[in-house]
């Protein structure tokens, strides 16, 4: 979901000079609303584009006049290296025929620049990702460190390494790997000693997929968490039949449940992290809507107390599976209702519909914010943008570079301010998790 526009024409350079001439008048001013409103600045999309501090200034100055109150800054994308000056982890500077001779801190100037608007930043990462795959780019293509720590895929045609696996598009560690916990730790360690900011997102911190991981670890962790051996390894927890469809074997259920604790664990010790160096920190977390459907991923980021699983005891979910849920970790969850239609609360293809769901399986443990993919909708975006302010708490916008691309900050400013008058008046009641359908 990453897409690359042009970079900025010549035309905005005057624009950009004259913003940081002397006289330049100060930057717009965020204002204070009962709404959080995100608009999210992916690392890898926004490469070339902020490889310049005027071009950060000029798009922030966009951002305010929008009507968004908060930024998420990505500083460590897929690819695996950082854009912030890390003790550890190498910077970013070359990615896709772009090479950029950074001397100044690209997280410190977001920072910088968006408290002087008035705006709170979220700073995202991701956690497992350390490369890519059709590239061969990233440190788990250079450093021998990361030998035998990336996830084991299991296809119909048997394992390989993820590095080595055409049909995946980002080389994953396994999370279960402790060394692979305490490497995400220590950056996140770093980022919470180094930077003020105002939360911190989670994101890609879940297992690729369901192929993966398969690990003679993950073997050997599955089987402490069983109590006992498994015979045959991965044929019990899976096989697939002669159209590539995955067959549950005798420990299918047990496996997904093992998975997503794996994923809570983790969780909950970034929250102590947290909690630990700066506790003023929100912990955040972006995942897809749909989450009856990415149980393969590890990701229940539901309360423990939801009983969503109940519908799914036949297919995939164990009885205990609800204890892997996180919700109840986090300060903010953004869901990613990226549906092909806008309303419809009878419609498990709409923003509507994920919104209710979302809110009716958190149970309230955490903050729920509606999440939009801009490409999706652009001919109802205010709709889009003023039913997760209806429904919710906030709206993300993701990203940057479609709102450039489709030319969607009217649409935004539209939606935001159809919401706030609402909001004003005490006409916009916001529904909590009622939902219409019993069903996702």
């Amino acid at each position: 979901m990453k897409i690359h526009p042009p970079l900025l024409v010549a035309a905005f350079a005057a624009i950009l000079a004259a913003a940081c001439s002397p006289g330049a008048p100060k930057p717009p001013r965020a204002a204070e609303s009962p709404f959080a409103k995100y608009l999210w600045f992916d690392a890898e999309a926004n490469f070339a584009r902020f490889a310049s501090q005027d071009s950060i200034r000029y798009w922030l100055d966009r951002t305010v006049e929008a009507g968004f109150n908060r930024i998420v800054v990505d500083v460590k994308p897929v690819e695996g290296d950082v854009l912030y000056k890390s003790g550890f982890m190498p910077e970013l500077t070359d990615f896709r025929g772009t090479r950029v001779d950074r001397r100044w801190d690209y997280l410190q100037c977001f920072l910088d620049e968006a408290a002087a608007r008035n705006l709170r930043v979220t700073v995202s990462t991701t956690i497992f990702p350390v490369g890519l795959v059709a590239s061969r780019q990233g440190p788990a293509y250079r450093d021998p460190a990361f030998d035998g720590r990336t996830c084991t895929v299991y296809r119909p045609e048997g394992l390989s390494d993820i590095r080595d696996d055409r049909s995946a598009e980002i080389a994953f560690l396994n999370p279960a790997m402790p060394e692979n916990q305490e490497w995400a730790l220590r950056f996140v360690r770093e980022l919470l000693t180094r930077y003020r900011f105002d939360a911190y997102a989670l994101d890609y911190c879940r297992y690729p997929g369901a192929g993966a991981d398969f690990s003679e670890f993950s073997r050997r962790d599955f089987e402490a968490f069983l109590g006992h051996a498994v015979e045959r390894f991965p044929e019990d927890i899976f096989t697939y039949d002669k159209d590539g469809n995955r067959v549950p074997g005798k420990y299918y259920k047990p496996w997904w449940e093992y998975r997503a604790k794996v994923i809570r664990s983790f969780i909950a010790r970034v929250r102590e992290e947290i909690d630990r160096l700066q506790p003023g920190v929100e912990l955040e977390y972006w995942a897809a809507s749909w989450l009856h459907a990415i149980y393969a991923n590890g990701q229940n980021w539901a309360s423990p107390r939801s009983e969503f699983w109940r519908e799914y005891l036949d297919s995939w979910a164990s009885p205990e599976y609800g204890e892997a849920g996180f919700a109840d970790l986090l300060d903010v969850f953004i869901t990613g209702t990226y549906l092909e239609r806008v309303w419809g609360a009878d419609d498990p293809e709409s923003v509507e519909f994920g919104l209710n769901r979302s809110l009716r399986d958190v149970q309230g443990d955490c903050t729920v914010y509606g999440s939009l993919y801009a490409k999706n909708h652009l001919d109802e975006f205010e709709d889009a943008v003023y039913l997760c302010l209806q429904k919710t708490k906030g709206v993300m916008v993701f990203d940057i570079v479609q709102v450039i691309k489709n030319g969607l900050w009217d649409d935004i400013r539209r939606g935001i301010d159809r919401a706030e008058r609402e909001a004003a008046s005490g006409s916009n009641e916001q529904i909590g998790y009622n939902i219409k359908t019993t069903t996702p």
